[in-house]
């Protein structure tokens, strides 16, 4: 079975004055169509540099990644804003909301820069916030939405475009108990929809709602294996009372 994401030897390292730190030493990755993986790791320990790779935002120092059949060193940087805007959907722990504009126009976004039609993106942008269950917040402004109505808009703007793949990183962070589960639940939803999803979390309660967690610390993947015991948004609304 073909991998839709492989990679292979990857290294990232900083030059800080005198100072080299090695971010990522020679990692082996593996991740396939509608798999929902969890890297996890404390503070430092390359998850963040490593996410930032695979959704080809920053580029290794070393290694090769292979991304749906494709070599992404040999993408130019128009293919590379394609793969970002097309292929993957970003969702981060702050939003990354534009304050001035509505509910309906920061999801709409990435149509623009995909060149579709107005009327399209608006239709487009709708059905993602039904999905999402903000149909009655549409004009809303982002000030107006409370930290979990901010994330859902956040996650309908990473699907607008239908992409393959989905990048989470710490989408629970800023959020209370009962929200993130919320979150969670919306992310199991996603993958059932046949989404590949990776989350990134320092929390262990987060990541066992995926499938699989690499472990990564120190720059290197200290364990990848199945999670046996996968929390449901069900079981975690039930634990909640």
């Amino acid at each position: 079975m073909q991998a839709l994401i492989a990679i292979t030897d990857i290294s990232k390292v900083y030059k800080i004055g005198t100072e080299t730190i090695y971010a990522l030493q020679k990692i082996d990755l593996n991740i396939f169509k509608n798999e929902y993986v969890a890297l996890m790791g404390p503070s430092g320990s390359g998850k963040s540099t490593l996410m930032n790779i695979l959704g080809c935002l920053d580029t290794p120092t070393g290694g090769e990644y292979i991304l749906n059949n494709n070599s992404v060193a040999k993408m130019s940087d128009n293919e590379l804003a394609e793969v970002r805007n097309k292929e993957i959907g970003f969702v981060f722990q702050t939003f990354n909301l534009l304050p001035r504009n509505s509910t309906l126009e920061n999801v709409a976004l990435p149509l623009v820069y995909a060149g579709m039609q107005k009327a399209e993106r608006e239709a487009r942008a709708k059905e993602v916030l039904e999905q999402v269950g903000l149909g009655n917040r549409m004009q809303h402004k982002p000030n107006e939405l409370s930290g979990g109505q901010r994330q859902r808009v956040a996650i309908a703007r990473a699907l607008v475009n239908k992409p393959a793949i989905i990048l989470a990183d710490e989408p629970t962070g800023n959020l209370d108990s009962k929200t993130s589960v919320e979150i969670m639940g919306l992310f199991e939803e996603i993958h059932k929809n046949g989404n590949t999803i990776i989350l990134v979390t320092h929390e262990e309660d987060i990541a066992l709602h995926a499938h699989r967690i690499v472990r990564l610390k120190d720059g290197l993947v200290e364990s990848d294996k199945p999670n046996p015991s996968v929390i449901t948004y069900k079981s975690r609304l039930e634990a909640l009372g």
